[in-house]
């Protein structure tokens, strides 16, 4: 599971830097290249948009919470990814007689929905998000 996390971050990050690249190197300076791109085709729906710009750490969350539901994953939505710094290691989800490290720690806070219901997963630091069912920030 770790590793098809990692896939998909890795992924995740190549089409973020694949979009920057919207000029083309072997044109005059001051000239933009122009792109060929193609209408979209009468009676197909665009691409869903996802909330966060599709975030590695909302698209990690999205695979984790597909595989808990055991759903599709196109059956989740991202209902918004929100920058936060939390106060300490626990990433706003402190569980009662745990320690945590106590540093500022700039991640997101990820609401995903699926079937009706809503989930918080909490992301920071150097791990994966994780869902937190009972947030204390």
């Amino acid at each position: 599971m770790r590793s098809v996390r990692a896939l998909l971050a890795a992924a995740a990050c190549c089409l973020a830097l694949a979009g920057c690249a919207d000029d083309d190197p072997t044109a005059p300076p001051g000239e933009e290249s122009s792109v060929d791109e193609t209408p979209e085709t009468p009676g197909t729906p665009a691409p869903p948009t996802v909330p966060g710009g599709g975030s590695p750490d909302a698209l990690l969350a999205v695979d984790d919470l597909a595989a808990e539901l055991g759903v599709a994953a196109d059956q989740v939505k991202v209902i918004s990814v929100e920058e936060v710094t939390w106060r300490n290691g626990s990433r706003g989800c402190a569980e009662p007689g745990m320690a945590y490290t106590q540093a500022l720690v700039e991640g997101a806070r990820i609401i995903l929905g699926s079937g009706g219901k809503t989930y918080e997963y909490h992301a920071g630091g150097s791990r994966p998000p994780t869902r937190c069912a009972r947030p204390t920030e």
